[in-house]
């Protein structure tokens, strides 16, 4: 048989597979749309030079409103809480107890890591919709810890408001999201949390402050518990548009590759040696406390700084009162101070 009649006859044996289908004209839609979309917990900041951390949160859903003795369920993760640039973002999540399992089998909700960037979006994108199923019944809100408040924060020291360690800012907004939940009126009745720190300290803390709710700490807990999924991608999603955003508007940042912001990012530590400024360091998207950003300024000669907070853990560093204490034989007269002073 030559190559030509081999070749027909293969093809009539074997009919070709058909060609994949083109996306449908819905299905563009939705891909152009959220090309551009961004959610209100980005869209909501007051500018490029606003680097204070914001809350932001949701409408309460409809069904949560018409069913208000109905248990309800949040979740609490976070995302951004290792990288040397940009914010760290506690999300939240919550919906009717009787709803939750409906948002892992029909909708996809996982682990925001385990997700595709776009499919994240897309699932943000549609709790946002107000014309979809999701936004009748998920509530959300952010809180969005930006990196010269985290850093401001611990480097105050011992007594910082909001605590100088990462892990007591992480429980104090934690603690003010759901605090800020049941002030709504929403009848929330467990929380499921992804652990900061060890889980049984943590379960406990929050225990003590909300007694009368059920509540789970653990590790993991955004592969578990499908509310707790949601808040994990409410949470990331609005940490990359942040980053985008002021990648965006900031002049410092436009036309530089900046990375996701971790420092085992190439493309980060890149840009994190290249732009440091002997005086000023970098701008607010970075988290001056991290030991990545004080190494970088230390080898890029940068000015010596001594802070208050680091003298006090010094066993030396006195009191100016303690001069005070110091004996002498010079007397000044009652005259003169209007009672006798010791100098």
């Amino acid at each position: 048989m030559s190559y030509e009649e081999s070749t027909t006859a293969s093809q009539t044996e074997s009919p070709r597979s058909p060609m994949p289908e083109e996306p449908s004209a819905k299905r563009q839609k939705l891909e152009s749309t959220l090309s551009t979309w961004i959610p209100p917990s980005v869209t909501s900041l007051p500018g490029p030079s606003f680097h204070a951390s914001t809350t932001y949160h949701s409408q309460i859903p409809r069904l949560i409103l018409e069913n208000k003795t109905a248990s309800v369920v949040l979740g609490v993760d976070e995302a951004g809480r290792g990288p040397v640039l940009g914010p760290m973002v506690y999300g939240i999540s919550y919906c009717l107890e009787s709803y939750q399992e409906d948002l892992k089998h029909k909708y996809g909700f996982a682990d925001s890591k385990v997700l595709k960037e776009d499919k994240r979006r897309e699932l943000f994108y549609m709790v946002e919709s107000m014309d979809h199923e999701l936004n009748e019944n998920v509530g959300w809100a952010t809180r969005t810890m930006t990196a010269r408040d985290i850093s401001s924060a611990m480097l105050q020291g011992r007594g910082a408001a909001g605590g100088a360690n990462l892990n007591e800012q992480a429980h104090n907004t934690t603690i003010q999201l759901i605090r800020e939940v049941l002030d709504s009126g929403v009848n929330v009745k467990k929380v499921f949390v992804d652990t900061v720190g060890p889980p049984a300290t943590y379960q406990k803390k929050l225990q003590g402050i909300f007694p009368t709710l059920e509540i789970t700490v653990t590790k993991k807990a955004d592969s578990i518990f499908p509310i707790v999924s949601t808040a994990s991608v409410v949470a990331k999603v609005t940490r990359d548009l942040n980053i985008h955003y002021y990648h965006d508007q900031l002049a410092l940042l436009q036309g530089k590759v900046i990375g996701s912001g971790y420092p085992s990012d190439p493309n980060t530590s890149t840009w994190l040696h290249a732009n440091v400024d002997p005086v000023f360091g970098w701008c607010p998207l970075v988290r001056f406390s991290w030991q990545t950003a004080k190494d970088s300024l230390k080898n890029h000669h940068g000015v010596s700084v001594v802070y208050e907070a680091d003298c006090e853990k010094d066993p030396g560093y006195g009191d100016v009162s303690s001069l005070l204490e110091k004996s002498s034989n010079y007397c000044v007269e009652v005259d003169f101070y209007g009672s006798n002073v010791v100098l």
